[in-house]
This record gives structure tokens, C-alpha cells and sequence, in this order.
């Protein structure tokens, strides 16, 4: 499958997102009200607005991002590599600037990649671009697009094969696949923790990283390639 795609013009993406506060009672009044209403039926009857906050970063209109990684590819031959640019920090909005100015100089059919992306990763760019007041990319924009004509990749999508029931996590796919991964010292639900209470950015910076890898390799899984060795992948600084 994907024979045809030139991943010479795929970006890789992985992005991870805090609460935009470091706890329920930082976060305002009108606001509180707010998230309490639009989590209500997410909350177990037992569960009070609070003690769900610590998802907040999951959702865009509470939570914001701290990193986001980009891999992308060089084919020559037979041969592959990957080079990763992370941009990261505590300034959500020079973040986003940073990463629109990345890609004001690739070409506008550059195709992004992620596993569970189209259902996390690019809405959330999408709508924190558009919170701070930031034009959404040309590469990202869906707006008048039928749906063959938005190229977004998404890993986990392409292992459902049509089965939309079906959610499978990168690690998983990845064991499956027989893709070596490095043990995290991380997960993904302990972002939260490690930014505000460890206040340890370069370890999610190189977690994200890694999941970055993963996705390139579980990529390459599906274009029938051999895997990227390690000393194939650049992270640039």
C-alpha cells in the first residue's frame, strides 16, 4: 500500500498539549463554569470538574501546547533517512509563529503525517492557531475541500482499513509491526505532571520525539520499506 506516495513530501507531526492552567483553581471563574458544562457528561457521577482537570490539555479551548516535533524524510534510492526539528517552550504563541514561518517556506502540497492525527493533532493546531490569532497555513487549511482532496496521513487510520470502531495506540502498532521502540520514562498522561509539578520540558520534548519516530517508521511499515537505523535519524537543534 501507498506505493505511490513521495515521502519526500511528507512532514511527520507529533504535538503535546497541557491544561492551560496549572490547576482548577487557577483557572477563572467564567471559565470554570465553562469547562464544568463542557465536560458534564464526560465526568463519572462521582467526579467533580477538578479532579477531571487534569484532561484539560486534551481539549483546545483548555488546553494548550508545549512542543511540537517534525520529522521529515529523505529518500535516495533504497535508502532513508529522517531529520527532526522540535519547537517547544512556555510561549504557546511564538511557538505557533515559529512553526507558520517553517512552513511558509516548504510547498504548499507538503503532507503531514501523525497517528491519530486527523482526530487530535491537526484540529488542535488548527483551533490554537486560530485562539491566538494566527492565519492557519495553507498546508492545514480544510475549509471547500472534498475529502479526496485533503491529503492528511494518519497511521491509525490507515491500520482501521474502514473499521471505524477500531482504535489502535502507537506502541501498540508499532509491537505489532515488529518496530523497535525505546522504553519512555514518560506517557502521554503524565505530560501534565512533568511540565507544571517537575517542570521538565526536555524530557516531554524528547518523548515527542520519539513518538515522531515511531510514526515515521510505522509509515515507511506501510509503504512495504525497511525502517530507518538509528543512525539514519538527525535531531536538529
Amino acid at each position: 500500500m501507498l506505493k505511490a506516495l513521495d515521502l519526500n513530501q511528507v512532514m511527520v507531526i507529533d504535538i503535546e498539549t497541557v491544561p492551560q492552567f496549572p490547576s482548577f483553581q487557577d483557572v477563572p471563574p467564567h471559565l470554570q463554569e465553562l469547562w464544568e458544562q463542557k465536560t458534564h457528561y464526560q465526568r463519572s457521577s462521582d467526579q467533580s470538574p477538578e479532579e477531571f482537570y487534569e484532561k484539560a490539555g486534551i481539549m483546545a479551548e483548555f488546553g494548550k501546547i508545549i512542543c511540537m516535533s517534525l520529522g521529515i524524510f529523505s529518500i535516495q534510492g533504497k535508502s532513508a533517512s529522517l531529520r527532526i526539528k522540535s519547537i517547544f517552550g512556555h510561549d504557546e504563541k511564538e511557538m505557533l509563529l515559529q512553526f507558520s514561518a517553517l512552513l511558509s517556506k516548504q510547498t504548499p502540497t507538503l503532507m503531514f503525517c501523525a497517528h491519530n492525527g486527523k482526530e487530535f493533532d491537526f484540529p488542535y493546531l488548527c483551533r490554537r492557531l486560530l485562539v491566538n490569532g494566527i492565519e492557519i497555513p495553507v498546508q492545514l487549511q480544510l475549509s471547500g475541500k472534498k475529502p479526496w482532496e485533503i491529503n492528511h496521513i494518519d497511521t491509525m487510520e490507515l491500520w482501521k482499513f474502514g473499521d471505524y470502531k477500531h482504535f489502535t495506540s502507537l506502541n501498540l502498532l508499532a509491537a505489532v509491526l515488529d518496530i523497535p521502540t525505546p522504553k519512555d520514562d514518560i506517557n502521554g498522561a503524565q505530560v501534565r505532571q512533568v511540565y507544571y509539578e517537575e517542570r521538565n520540558l526536555d524530557r516531554i520534548v524528547t518523548y515527542c520525539q520519539k513518538d515522531v519516530i515511531t510514526t515515521a517508521q510505522v509509515l515507511l511499515k506501510f509503504k512495504g520499506m525497511d525502517i530507518i537505523p538509528t543512525e539514519n535519524i538527525t535531531i536538529v537543534t
